[in-house]
């Protein structure tokens, strides 16, 4: 989240909003976000509802929620996934942004 939080305005500039999704409960989100001071959205799923509504994977001896990065146009279709095999396979935010124009 913080590579991104890095590029926000890069982002912004590309008329892109940025929606992360955590897998702590909203007390522990609420002061997690604040803490970081976030300027994108951040939306807690404790109960997993939206990693299994994309197939995001939990790899325990991994740390947890494995990344997910994923590109959904203005339309809600989804454009461009990424799943992470580990904390580090993350797509850099250039990457992403050049993505973004190719749309």
């Amino acid at each position: 989240m913080m590579q991104l939080h890095q590029d926000y305005d890069k982002f912004v500039e590309k008329d892109t909003v940025i929606v992360s999704i955590g897998p702590e409960n909203a007390k522990s989100f609420k002061s997690f976000w604040e803490e970081n001071e976030f300027k994108f959205y951040g939306i807690p799923d404790d109960k997993h509802s939206i990693l299994k509504l994309y197939d995001q994977k939990i790899k325990l001896l991994k740390l947890g929620r494995m990344p997910a990065q994923m590109l959904i146009d203005k339309d809600g279709a989804l454009r461009y996934v990424h799943y992470g095999n580990s904390m580090k396979d993350i797509p850099e935010n250039d990457e992403i942004l050049e993505l973004i124009d190719r749309l």
